[in-house]
């Protein structure tokens, strides 16, 4: 054998060993990572765990605000705001436009707030309760519906996010707890305000993230009385939802998510080439649904800044918002206009009112500013993206109960199912709707009530 037979058959053997290598790391990505190991009785609340006795009654919960706090809220809008005119020609590209700032702030005071008492019974038409848990003070709306024959009664566990609160929920409770009859089911509905957000009590312990959160939302359906239940969500909602459907299925009987997205290797390998050949990986005519690499990355890059800032330093963007509710207003209400639709960036309004009216966003804000819960909101980031978050690998875990997916084609990203379901083994739902945006529950509440119709009816008859 000459010279070049030899490094020939060296070459082949190499070729070989390098993909062989390759071979065992992509048949290593197919597998489920072990579930970890989490402590259900976790003590998050301030001080020692050794003097701690949780008590488990679930009381009604008042969420009045006491008079002072709206008579001085009345007092710092009164106050002529000190604005920077914003550039030429610009809308939201910016953030929030001042010119239009100036029109909420004086909507607020004059509108708004004269009519405090009305917009409080409204937030208190459903039922609200407390209980503690893992030394942390849970708030939640739980509402029965009314016994109809014929008709299953399910416990639906519904989960919001950030920079929403349980006032997002508010149209879709009713759909949800009445009978429909294109379904056998009808739902018991519990929606707490997530840890740290609203009236919930936020942890006084670091290492506090989305997963050590779907421990707590897990023990809450056990205490009112639910061993099986569904899950739905957006946004925080999402990840948290499918933490629990990872960590304890034996609870779920179902997980459905309106922003259906996770970081396996995998998906993101077919994320990245989806990303530069949408043609190949995508349906013609879910195309819109999916940005190009480079869209998506300069889109990332442009609404991305909060997320870094509330990752990192929490703390100090929440003492800017504290007690500022201009600031406060303008900071969660831009959230709202460019993450329900992006081309509402160039219009001096935001386009806020086309698909919310005012008095709905500011009941929002109102309950961020009233239970001071902007700070403990934010530092969910920090506690959910950092090394020993990561560590635990969620995204690496197959999750193997009924799965849907509702993609709403404003919202912020989209996988496709192909990526949904390195993950998620039993996806049984798949919808593309052409309206709609982050905020489902709040702009849509019948679409995507309709879309969990369809998923719940397929899941619980699995």
């Amino acid at each position: 054998m000459g010279p070049f037979g030899f490094f020939f058959r060296l070459f082949v053997g190499i070729t070989v060993v390098i993909a062989a290598y390759f071979a065992y790391k992509i048949h290593n990505l197919t597998l489920s990572a072990p579930v970890p190991h989490l402590n259900d009785a976790e003590y998050w609340g301030p001080g020692s765990a050794s003097n701690y006795k949780e008590n488990t009654e679930v009381k009604p919960f008042d969420i009045s605000v006491k008079p002072e706090l709206i008579k001085d809220l009345e007092a710092q809008l009164a106050r002529p705001p000190i604005l920077q005119e914003p550039l030429e020609g610009i809308g939201f590209q910016y953030g929030f436009n001042s010119k239009y700032l100036k029109d909420v702030v004086k909507y607020w005071r004059l509108n708004y707030l004269p009519k405090w008492s009305e917009r409080e019974a409204f937030l208190k038409q459903f039922p609200h309760f407390e209980t503690q848990i893992q030394g942390l003070r849970i708030h939640f709306i739980h509402v029965k519906p009314k016994p109809t024959k014929g008709k299953k009664v399910v416990p639906l566990l519904l989960l919001h996010g950030w920079p929403g609160s349980v006032r997002e929920f508010y149209s879709i409770i009713p759909l949800l707890t009445k009978p429909n009859p294109k379904s056998d089911y009808v739902f018991e509905v519990i929606a707490p305000s997530l840890t740290g957000y609203g009236w919930s009590q936020g942890s006084s312990k670091t290492g506090f993230g989305a997963i050590q959160m779907a421990i707590v939302m897990r023990n809450l359906m056990l205490r009112v009385g639910h061993e099986k239940f569904l899950v739905q969500g957006g946004d925080w909602g999402s990840l948290i939802g499918s933490n629990i459907a990872t960590l304890r299925p034996q609870n779920v009987l179902g997980y459905h998510s309106n922003l259906c997205n996770h970081r396996h290797p995998l998906s993101t390998v077919y994320h990245v080439a989806r990303s530069w050949l949408p043609g190949v990986f995508v349906k013609e005519e879910h195309e819109d649904f999916f940005k190009t690499f480079g869209e998506n990355l300069f889109y990332m890059m442009e609404e991305s800044g909060y997320f870094h800032i509330q990752a990192t330093k929490p703390d100090t963007i929440g003492t800017a918002l504290l007690h500022n509710p201009v600031g406060l207003a303008a900071y969660i209400l831009e959230k709202f206009s460019t993450w329900t639709n992006p081309k509402y960036r160039i219009l001096e309004d935001g386009g806020l009112t086309k698909r919310f009216t005012m008095d709905e966003l500011l009941d929002n804000i109102m309950i961020y500013y009233v239970t001071n819960s902007i700070t403990t909101s934010q530092r969910l980031y920090s506690e959910s993206f950092n090394i020993a978050s990561f560590a635990l690998n969620m995204d690496g875990v197959h999750v193997h109960v009924p799965t849907g997916c509702a993609r709403f084609i404003h919202d912020l990203l989209h996988s496709t199912d192909t990526e949904v379901a390195v993950k998620f083994k039993n996806l049984i739902h798949s919808t593309y709707h052409k309206e709609g945006g982050h905020f489902a529950a709040m702009e849509v509440p019948q679409i995507l009530y309709d879309d969990f119709v369809v998923y719940a009816n397929k899941a619980l008859q699995k």
